[in-house]
């Protein structure tokens, strides 16, 4: 096409075609669609295409977008808002003006933070979503770039290939059929050929070749544009919501079953019926856990917006909790397990072939600008780089995951044409006529090159329209990660077993676990079935205990993750594949790992964009993490509904007395719903074993502290009651002030399962406690919509409050004694043990240490002192040997156990 014309001449198009106009583009003959686009395969000039961007717009769905005052207005619509206003109505009708102000400043700041809050999380998603944006292969002034696929405009050229989303409506230009999935768009379950000429539609995948093709329709003007919603966020509730909102539930059902008697106590004893229901519905208000879909939503927020600091990026939320519980890991080798780079050995070779023929065999049937780490290795051994320059590839035929093999055309200098091609041995064996003669010597060469853990890759050479002849096997070698073994012991270590998942050799997978030290029980995937059968019991034991799989195909992935699931394992899987999809939707979680195709990414819940396997075991500690923070919030909600609903209804029912008045109710709820808030930046120590929802512990938890909260109130109404003589007007705000104080030391109760001072609060939840507890302090004392209780007794309701604190805390750990025997005989072994029993653990952490520092310093490998610091720290504030001897971890059959003897040889 020539530059000038595409420069001075903008083509004159409605940016919004109709139907019909749309539709002439997608039948017309290809020549007449180019000539109405002004373009040509050699594409647009990168001046024409943003002349044409600014024509056209962006290649994405308009996105509907709430007003923002109407979704603040949202937050007034529903059962908690209705009830908060019926008593802010019912606060107008009795005129108790100061109720109404606070009771409408309550409704006013929860709908201000759930906005705010929720806004912020939907800010986080879409950065996260912008990262996973997909990219295009567009040619521009003759050069193939990676524009952002919104950059495309009608006109363009671009490059598709195997596992790519097709991002805009296109016509193929010259090329191999190509298979397309279109089942996301058609709901057709097969995918479909498409030929050069026919027209792919936006948002369908490539499953097979690789072609050119011309744009046609971007964006809003696309058959199908799909491109804005590729990034699923996920509206499913996990696991994890499902028993938060059953807590929730079972709160709400609590707090309403009291009210109700308070109702009917009250309308028995003859009271005010308004002033009755006014206070029953403020006490329902202030029971129910109002804030708790803000605290999760922005306890997530938070861990993805940590995550994506470190490279990893969640594109459904929910992934992290489902994270937390993961227990089985089914990695990929190559990249994940291996650094993906890969270099070239000395080549076997057959039939009088040189090595160097064997070589440029497998170049030629190679293409350097796929950036396939195979391709860029055969190239890369070629002794003269020139070499190529005698050639034209007349044909390439790329890989795909069901032929297992590339070809090439090839037309020499002198007029001849021969075909080349290289792809797994055993494939290759078959299309060779020589096969039968060569297959043993093959054979042998291969398992030699797996023995040393070398991958091999068959190459064939066929004169003319001749028979294929087996030329040799190239080897190469993909050295594992270096954070790799390190890794795989700390998830050991975690309570993820990690297992091995390959296409290739069983010699190979062996070797490469071996050097991982992850054992070397590996199966091989050709004997299992694939999703359609299944497996007997013996089979299903075999693939649960296996270190990993080897020669496995995408259907074996999938397979492999139902039969564990069956087994009662939360399983992750990686993947990066097109094929792979169904695996990684298939999976509690599925990680798409760095390099990943756009099908990969759009069906994995976590995108990894840094190589490697480390920081997968940085999502799973930060998805713990997120666990903690939530079980610690479900016991604190459940503790104090339990404490402040049991000590009002119970001096309705038993004194007659209402302890407190509905604006102090009020003022409870909002303060300590806006300090919980900062649960979700406290500090919390993971587990070292898979997470999941013990009810027991944490009804049985929250009930104890629930229950412990009313006798501690009930103390000391007794004492201002009879002791110091009060009236009742002067008992209200000093019971307010102790629910208040209770209130947020019960939080610090129910954040830690050691003593309270176990683990350090962040600075956010010091400030948000201290300030709320400060504001808290001088309404009481000042006496804001209440009698002024005075310094004094504020200062003894604290100190009332601080020692029951300190009496919880001790009752608190007898309460897990109870409720988690395990952890506790644990613990009393750890305190059991002498020095002598700690060697082992002392010698390994001793040796974790000189590892540390980089093995610069030999001393350091017998830092004896250091390492017994460690151990004890970990074990007062995390449990005993929770790293080495953990029960049920497994960790003492599998680590090595150094002696001092060991570490200084």
């Amino acid at each position: 096409m020539n530059t000038d014309t595409n420069e001075s001449k903008v083509p004159v198009v409605k940016p919004t075609p109709r139907p019909d106009a749309k539709d002439d583009l997608k039948t017309l003959p290809l020549a007449e669609v180019e000539k109405k686009l002004e373009s040509s395969p050699e594409g647009l000039t990168q001046a024409e295409a943003q002349k044409r961007l600014i024509q056209y717009g962006p290649n994405e769905l308009e996105e509907k977008k709430t007003n923002p005052i109407l979704k603040f207005l949202s937050y007034f619509w529903g059962p908690i808002p209705w009830m908060i206003e019926v008593a802010v109505i019912l606060s107008g009708v009795v005129r108790h003006w100061p109720d109404f102000f606070i009771i409408l400043l309550l409704l006013v700041a929860n709908a201000v933070v759930g906005f705010w809050e929720e806004h912020t999380a939907g800010n986080a998603i879409e950065a996260l979503k912008a990262q996973l944006a997909i990219k295009a292969r567009v040619k521009r002034d003759g050069k193939w770039l990676n524009p952002p696929a919104r950059e495309l405009v009608p006109g363009d050229v671009i490059r598709m290939r195997l596992g790519d989303i097709v991002p805009a409506d296109a016509r193929l230009l010259d090329g191999d059929p190509v298979e397309v999935d279109q089942s996301a768009l058609t709901g057709e379950s097969l995918p479909v050929e498409r030929k050069s000429g026919e027209a792919v539609f936006s948002g369908s995948i490539i499953r097979q070749g690789e072609i050119g093709a011309l744009v046609y329709a971007t964006g809003a003007n696309t058959y199908f544009g799909k491109t804005a919603s590729l990034v699923q966020e996920a509206h499913t509730v996990s696991h994890f919501q499902k028993a938060v909102l059953k807590i929730g539930n079972y709160l709400i059902i609590l707090a309403v079953a009291l009210v109700a008697v308070i109702i009917t106590v009250a309308l028995f004893r003859g009271d005010a019926i308004l002033t009755t229901l006014q206070f029953a519905l403020v006490l329902t208000v202030a029971a129910i856990p109002v804030a708790m879909p803000t605290v999760l939503s922005v306890t997530m927020a938070v861990g993805a917006r940590l995550l994506a600091r470190k490279k990893v990026i969640v594109s459904k939320l929910v992934a992290i909790e489902e994270l937390a519980g993961v227990d089985m890991l089914c990695a990929d080798k190559t990249g994940t397990l291996t650094q993906n780079k890969l270099t070239l050995g000395d080549p076997f070779s057959l039939n009088n072939v040189s090595a160097d023929q064997v070589i440029l065999d497998g170049a030629l049937a190679s293409r350097a600008d796929n950036n396939d780490t195979i391709d860029l290795a055969v190239l890369g051994g070629l002794k003269d780089q020139e070499a190529l320059k005698a050639y034209e590839v007349v044909h390439f035929q790329p890989f795909d995951p069901v032929h297992k093999r590339t070809e090439a055309t090839v037309k020499a200098r002198d007029g001849k044409t021969f075909k080349v091609t290289k792809g797994a041995p055993q494939v290759i064996l078959e299309l060779a006529a020589n096969a039968e003669q060569v297959t043993a010597a093959v054979e042998k060469a291969v398992n030699e090159f797996a023995e040393r853990g070398f991958r091999s890759l068959g190459v064939a050479r066929a004169e003319g329209d001749g028979p294929w002849q087996f030329a040799g096997v190239l080897p190469m070698f993909d050295p594992p990660r270096e954070d790799a073994k390190a890794t795989i012991t700390t998830a050991l270590a975690m309570g993820v077993k990690i297992k091995m998942v390959t296409g290739d050799a069983l010699a190979i997978a062996k070797e490469t676990a071996k050097k991982l030290d992850m054992g070397t029980n590996i199966l091989d995937a050709a004997s299992l079935g694939d999703s359609k059968k299944e497996e007997s019991v013996e089979v299903a034991e075999s693939i649960e205990k296996a270190d990993g799989f080897a020669q496995v195909f995408p259907e074996h992935k999938f397979h492999i993750v139902d039969v564990l699931q069956k087994r009662g394992h939360m399983v992750g899987m990686t993947g990066d594949g097109v094929n792979d999809a169904p695996a990684l939707k298939k999976a509690d979680c599925g990680i798409a790992v760095s390099g990943a195709t756009d099908a990969a990414r759009a069906a994995a819940a976590i995108v990894l964009t840094t190589p490697g396997l480390s920081v997968i075991i940085d999502a799973i500690k930060e998805s713990r993490k997120v666990f903690q923070r939530m079980q610690n919030y479900a016991i604190y909600r459940i503790a104090e509904t339990l404490r402040v609903l049991l000590f009002i209804t119970l001096a309705i029912l038993l004194f007659n007395v209402y302890p407190l008045t509905a604006v102090m109710i009020v003022m409870l709820a909002l303060l300590n719903d806006g300090a919980i808030l900062s649960i979700a930046y406290d500090n919390v120590h993971y587990k070292d074993q898979p997470e999941s929802w013990n009810m027991r512990l944490v009804l049985g938890i929250a009930t104890v502290l629930g229950l412990i909260g009313p006798v501690a109130s009930f103390g000391l109404f007794y004492l201002g009651d009879r002791v110091f003589r009060l009236d009742h007007q002067d008992l209200q705000p000093m019971c307010y002030l102790m629910l208040s104080v209770a209130g947020h030391l019960t939080f610090f109760l129910a954040r830690t399962r050691g003593p309270f001072w176990s683990i350090r609060p962040t600075k956010i939840v010091w400030v948000a406690v201290v300030g709320t507890q400060i504001i808290a302090t001088l309404i009481a004392v000042y006496g804001f919509l209440m009698p002024p209780l005075g310094w004094a007794w504020a200062g003894f309701v604290w100190a009332y409050a601080l020692a029951w604190f300190l009496v919880t805390d001790r009752i608190k750990l007898l309460a897990y004694r109870i409720f988690d025997p395990v952890k506790a005989a644990a613990q009393t072994e750890a305190k059991s043990r002498t020095l002598s029993d700690l060697t082992p653990q002392i010698a390994r952490r001793a040796y974790e240490l000189y590892e540390k520092r980089g093995h610069q310093n030999g001393g350091a490998v017998q830092d004896w002192e250091q390492a017994e610091r460690e151990i004890r720290k970990d074990d007062l504030i995390n449990g005993p040997m929770r790293t080495t001897f953990e029960s049920g971890s497994g960790i003492n059959t599998r680590f090595p156990v150094y002696t001092s003897e060991t570490l200084t040889d």
